[in-house]
């Protein structure tokens, strides 16, 4: 069931004591597995509410209340972002939602961040390398998931199957996947700490600056590629190539050759791994949108050649059969048979030969609107702990419904104050 934004306002309100809410608005997150909002408070104090649609969405929640204890201040205090806070949550049937101090920042869209400054892309590059140079322990005290690189190979090859028992994936990609995956050349890499859900919606930016990461449910060890594959799917190789820049420069080890080529798989088997989910929840809309999506990959790939996976080129007969050419595989460059070279971008391969990179939308989960509607919540009755009364509360809510900036996000008890401190703000005992 969804839940409007007021009515997660209300919960919130149970799940901190003494959290007055003046105001409300949507906010973005991953449709099909929470509802989301912010609220305004009778002292200006601004929270994230996060419910899960599920169980499976609900674990994930409290495994990111794990992950985000695990966090000890020092740790923060070296990070280049912020990070969430929770301040409190409730349980709703099997359900667990959660409360979280508010953060400073916006979120934008992946054609804002590339049309934007370089020093943004520098900015998510390093916030990338600070990632995957967090130190293990984090997640092995949290009894999260490791994988070694085989472990991963694996497990994905095991996802193949059972998107492959669907009947509802494109043979060719079936075909393309599978070969990415045996190509066991490709996945040589140094397991790191991945953040496992990174994209858009997870990144608060302030101009130039990213300012906070969140959606911390999906902590790992295992492929930093993975971390990549939202950037990859943008198909800007200039943004992609300026935030790998900036990510090898900022981490502590070199990143492997074929990072990208295993975002890129990333990417595209996140299709399937929609379906999937769409399938297991009885969504028809999600599985139709799903098949949709991985028609539109299958034809631009037949079309075009499609981004570079595999190292080792596939066959010529079954390059052919992905390509839907006649012709041969395209020899040495490792590339994937192209396409008649009209594709609208070009770039090299591990080898050096240019391989086109045609537009190619593979991000799963629709894009979902920031906050416009604001909702005023009545006032209390009852004498309201701030001096303006609801209609107060309510415009203060409507100026921020866009999000406020932050002047200094670095120094505590400000109205926006973003820091591990700012709960203080708030006097949760307050009756």
């Amino acid at each position: 069931m969804r839940r409007k934004a007021i009515e997660l306002a209300a919960v919130a309100t149970a799940a901190v004591p003494g959290l007055t809410p003046t105001a409300v608005s949507s906010a973005p997150d991953d449709p099909a597995d929470f509802d989301s909002a912010l609220l305004l408070d009778s002292e200006g104090k601004r929270w994230r509410v996060r419910s899960p649609r599920h169980a499976e969405a609900s674990a994930r929640l409290e495994t990111e209340f794990l992950v985000l204890r695990a966090f000890a201040p020092a740790i923060r205090a070296e990070l280049p972002f912020l990070m969430p806070t929770v301040a409190g949550s409730v349980r709703l049937g099997s359900l667990s939602t959660f409360v979280y101090s508010h953060l400073g920042g916006i979120t934008r869209s992946v054609e804002e961040m590339t049309a934007g400054p370089d020093s943004l892309a520098r900015e998510i590059g390093a916030a990338l390398a600070a990632i995957h140079d967090l130190p293990r322990a984090i997640v092995s005290n949290a009894d999260l998931p490791s994988y070694t690189p085989n472990e991963f190979r694996q497990r994905r090859l095991n996802e193949l199957d059972q998107a492959a028992t669907t009947g509802k994936i494109p043979p060719a990609l079936l075909l393309r996947w599978e070969h990415a995956l045996e190509d066991v050349s490709l996945w040589r890499f140094n397991p790191s700490v991945v953040h496992g859900d990174l994209h858009e919606d997870n990144l608060l930016v302030e101009g130039p600056r990213v300012t906070a990461v969140t959606g911390w449910t999906d902590l790992r060890i295992g492929d930093p590629a993975d971390d990549f594959a939202w950037l990859v799917a943008s198909n800007e190789q200039d943004f992609v190539d300026a935030v790998l820049d900036a990510y090898t420069t900022a981490r502590r080890d070199k990143p492997d050759k074929h990072l990208l080529r295993r975002a890129a798989l990333s990417a595209e088997f996140a299709l399937a791994q929609y379906l999937v989910k769409g399938i297991a929840a009885g969504d028809a809309t999600m599985v139709a949108e799903a098949e949709e999506m991985l028609a539109t990959l299958a034809s631009d790939i037949a079309e075009h050649g499609g981004q570079p996976i595999s190292v080792e080129p596939l066959p010529s007969a079954a390059a052919a059969a992905v390509t839907g050419a006649a012709a041969p595989a395209a020899p040495s460059s490792g590339a994937q048979a192209a396409g008649s070279g009209a594709g609208p971008g070009m770039r090299a391969a591990d080898g050096g030969a240019p391989v086109p990179v045609p537009p190619v939308t593979v991000l799963p989960v629709p894009a979902v609107q920031p906050a416009v509607h604001v909702t005023p919540l009545p006032a209390d009755p009852a004498p309201a702990p701030a001096p303006a009364g609801g209609e107060g509360g309510a415009g203060a809510g409507s100026g921020t419904g866009e999000g406020t900036k932050t002047n200094s996000p670095d120094v505590p008890g400000g109205p926006d104050d973003t820091s591990t401190a700012a709960l203080t703000i708030v006097d949760v005992h307050k009756n």
